[in-house]
């Protein structure tokens, strides 16, 4: 059975810092692309940054320059550190993880998990 699991989140001042994880676990091949992603309070749910296994990252303009993700393919975990939190950034943060499974004889294919979400607040 496949979990993708986050942790990390909690209530914090503005401009402090929090750093958020999510490690997939379960009997797939690999991670490809791996991301965190937002839904604000009474909004649709949003990018904030992913990573493909190569390393390329593609972030929000909102969170450039503040927020970092990095990833272990060792541990199946990707990281968001997030430093000069705002207000606006108060969401429900989710991880997605794009898993490789074996098919049949050498083939291969890739489906997408979702974790079940860590909340964030960013509130004095």
């Amino acid at each position: 059975q496949v979990q993708v699991v986050e942790s990390g989140g909690g209530l914090v001042q503005p401009g402090e810092s929090l750093n958020l994880s999510c490690t997939a676990s379960g009997n797939f091949l690999s991670i490809n692309t791996m991301g965190w992603y937002r839904q604000p309070p009474g909004k649709q749910r949003e990018l904030v940054a992913t990573i493909t296994r190569g390393g390329r990252i593609d972030s929000s303009d909102s969170v450039l320059g503040r927020f970092t993700i990095g990833r272990d393919d060792a541990r199946n975990t990707v990281y968001l550190q997030m430093n000069s939190l705002k207000p606006e950034d108060t969401a429900v943060y989710y991880c997605a993880a794009h898993l490789v499974f074996h098919g049949k004889g050498w083939d291969r294919y890739e489906r997408e998990y979702w974790g079940q979400g860590t909340q964030v607040t960013v509130s004095s």
